[in-house]
């Protein structure tokens, strides 16, 4: 197994990033008849702040768009989000699990945007961190709504939260755990422990929000082929519109941003040589080797 193995494709029709040449190329793909379509050199965010890219807007694209071979190399689903925003402990059995209780209201923190790789992309461990690394498999969302103004979404209401979301895709929120222990012990953030580069991959498809309802998915991750989380999405504490709620009392939330919505129980560590693959029905297999960085 490597982080080359082929694509699972997601059950509807959905839009990925991949590298066509020197370029980056906007795709789709039809799992019906696993057709793969180029949608062309297109802007990603651009396309996320016209509040395009849903399911019928994907549609018209792949109407009117040439074939192609399934892409070699997958690249991020947004090249730089504004703010990767990451709920903590909205699995009740992924709280006890580190001996604490599932929280009273949302709970969140920020991942750095140098953490984000792509499907197949290495997850390295920085050649100093000797201690435990852990996988951590989540539903992520992707922002994205008609915003002429750039005036973003600020004091969001649950009726309305859905309506700010482009699309659902896999997300690994890889953490150092004991060195996560250890600043919680000293009263440090978790920054760094969350926030060490290549310690979030994402994607490859992105299936548009208004094509499933992902409010009981199966997720499930992998290593080495055998299974170490198991949950469905109907278990988080926080849905998430609550989760969108929340959030943007405290921070305007804009197109093309990434929301992580927390990882159930089974957290586990990962090391050199091992395979990451986090699965979530309908939406695919995200896939990334774990590897140690060579001593400086």
């Amino acid at each position: 197994m490597t982080g080359s193995a082929p694509l699972v494709l997601p059950a509807v029709a959905a839009w990925f990033r991949f590298a066509q040449g020197s370029a980056a190329h906007l795709g789709a793909v039809d799992p019906s008849s696993s057709r793969f379509f180029d949608l062309g050199p297109l802007d990603v965010p651009t396309l996320l702040a016209r509040g395009e890219l849903r399911a019928a807007d994907l549609a018209a694209r792949m109407a009117k768009a040439p074939t192609m071979a399934a892409p070699g190399r997958m690249l991020k689903p947004v090249p730089q989000p504004g703010k990767i925003l990451c709920l903590a402990k909205n699995y009740v059995a992924h709280a006890k699990e580190f001996g604490a209780e599932a929280p009273k209201e949302p709970i969140f923190f920020a991942k750095l945007p140098d953490t984000l790789v792509a499907h197949g992309e290495p997850v390295v461990i920085p050649h100093w961190l000797e201690t435990r690394v852990d996988h951590e498999a989540e539903l992520a969302l992707i922002l994205g709504f008609a915003d002429p103004s750039a005036r973003g979404a600020k004091y969001v209401e649950a009726a309305t939260a859905l309506s700010l979301v482009a699309g659902y895709t896999v997300l690994n929120d890889v953490t150092a755990r004991k060195l996560q222990g250890t600043d919680r012990d000293q009263k440090y953030p978790w920054l760094r422990s969350k926030s060490l580069d290549t310690f979030c991959p994402f994607g490859p498809f992105v299936v548009p929000a208004d094509a499933i309802d992902a409010s009981d998915l199966q997720i499930t991750m992998r290593v080495n082929g055998s299974v170490k989380q198991a949950a469905r999405t109907k278990d988080m504490v926080f849905s998430i519109e609550q989760a969108l709620v929340a959030m943007s009392r405290c921070t305007t939330l804009r197109p093309g941003d990434l929301i992580a919505m927390g990882t159930p129980e089974g957290v586990g560590p990962v090391v050199h040589g091992d395979v990451m693959e986090v699965e979530i029905e309908k939406l695919g297999v995200l896939r990334n080797p774990v590897v140690k960085e060579e001593p400086r």
